[in-house]
């Protein structure tokens, strides 16, 4: 059950959109035991966000939820596969993204609780 929102500075095309669900969807996978069928991600673009004082060049705050804990590895592999996919497809460098985790041990679904 993850969840992803991923916030930036600059303009989404829908395209862009459709891309980045999809490769979010497969990074998704970096995490033991999930994958892009209970994957929800949400994009906000046209955000204000001051990287260091500066917002001259785009920047991404990217937050990961999940249900239940992965390993720190997982972690890393999945921040690095996160700013390649932005470097990629948006042109923002990896020094401009920041990338939050967030475990839980409950999560609702369907009426009730995993």
């Amino acid at each position: 059950m993850p969840y992803i929102r991923t916030r930036l500075s600059a303009p989404l095309t829908a395209e862009q959109e459709l891309s980045l669900k999809s490769k979010l969807g497969k990074a998704v996978e970096d995490l033991p035991s999930k994958t892009e069928k209970w994957l929800m991600a949400e994009f906000c673009d046209n955000c204000r966000l001051w990287f260091a004082g500066d917002n001259s060049s785009p920047a991404a705050m990217v937050e990961v939820a999940l249900f239940g804990k992965a390993p720190a590895a997982a972690y890393g592999k999945m921040t690095a596969d996160l700013t390649a996919i932005l470097a990629e497809e948006l042109g923002i460098a990896p020094d401009r993204v920041y990338v939050k985790y967030e475990e839980t041990p409950y999560w609702g679904w369907n009426g009730s609780n995993f």
